[in-house]
């Protein structure tokens, strides 16, 4: 028999995790904070209460809203014996804080990288870290919902990947939202721009990131093997006064010009992009 497993939250994610389960066969107890308000999951156990859906199963995931709903939620329930897997978006110190609020449980916490849809499938992965028996002994199960990624028994580990993860995400998008804006404020076809040009430019451009984690991980003497960071400084204005000129808001990249011009006034002018990151903390 497969392991029984609670779902608490069903919001769009956690109806995908409850899906996924049911899927694979696990008897899927599910709960919501609002009742009457998720979709009809066939063969899925309702419980009326949070209390009643933990007691319910070894094995409990929590997607629910944000860490304080979290809290909320599992708020004077007996946990003992379970293995809580919070799902739940949140920061490195909320998960190690959660971690101590849940005393004999045992307890995962996780970064989910995918969107809805994706659960289930080749392309999703969960990034998991906290109690490593209880990963150890639940992989198989969590492999339902996306390929299973453990990185540390330190329970803020998978959220500290998760918010690297999505912060070179936004990043990435920030850009090339930015270089949307320009063309189209020129009338220039979105589309044939972003298919010929944008997208063959940023990818070319991610070939460089192996290069910059290796100089983190091992910083070398050598100077710049393209554009050096004081001839990017000076050259930086450009991309500002164009957006201005254009009637689109620099505001996406006012930040990184500052960053280059504190990187050439540290002395760092010769050197090349990964020195920035160094200046970031």
């Amino acid at each position: 028999m497969k392991t029984p497993v609670t779902v608490l939250g069903l919001g769009a994610m956690g109806t995908a995790l409850a899906q996924a389960f049911l899927a694979a066969g696990h008897p899927t107890t599910v709960w919501n904070r609002t009742p009457g308000r998720s979709p009809e999951l066939e063969g899925a156990i309702r419980a009326t209460t949070a209390a009643e859906a933990v007691a319910a199963s070894p094995l409990v995931v929590v997607c629910l809203l944000i860490d304080t709903t979290v809290r909320e939620t599992l708020e004077g329930i007996d946990v003992t014996g379970r293995v809580i897997v919070n799902l739940t978006n949140g920061t490195p110190d909320q998960a190690r804080s959660l971690e101590a609020a849940v005393p004999g449980a045992a307890y995962l916490d996780g970064g989910i990288m995918a969107v809805p849809a994706m659960i289930g499938g080749p392309h999703a992965f969960i990034l998991y870290s906290g109690d490593t028996a209880a990963y150890e002994r639940h992989q198989a199960d969590l492999a339902v919902l996306a390929r299973p990624l453990y990185v540390g028994a330190d329970a803020g580990l998978a959220a500290l990947y998760d918010i690297a993860l999505l912060s070179a995400m936004y990043g990435m998008f920030g850009g090339a939202q930015h270089a949307l804006a320009l063309v189209h404020s020129a009338k220039i076809p979105a589309v044939e721009f972003t298919e010929q040009l944008l997208v063959p430019w940023v990818t070319a451009m991610l070939g460089s990131l192996p290069q910059m984690a290796a100089d983190l991980d091992q910083p070398s003497e050598r100077g710049a093997a393209g554009s050096n960071l004081a001839m990017q400084a000076a050259a930086y204005h450009n991309l500002l006064d164009t957006a201005v000129a254009q009637g689109v808001d620099p505001m996406l990249l006012v930040p990184m010009g500052a960053l280059l011009q504190k990187a050439v006034a540290s002395g760092h002018g010769d050197e090349d992009l990964a020195a920035l990151i160094r200046l970031l903390g």
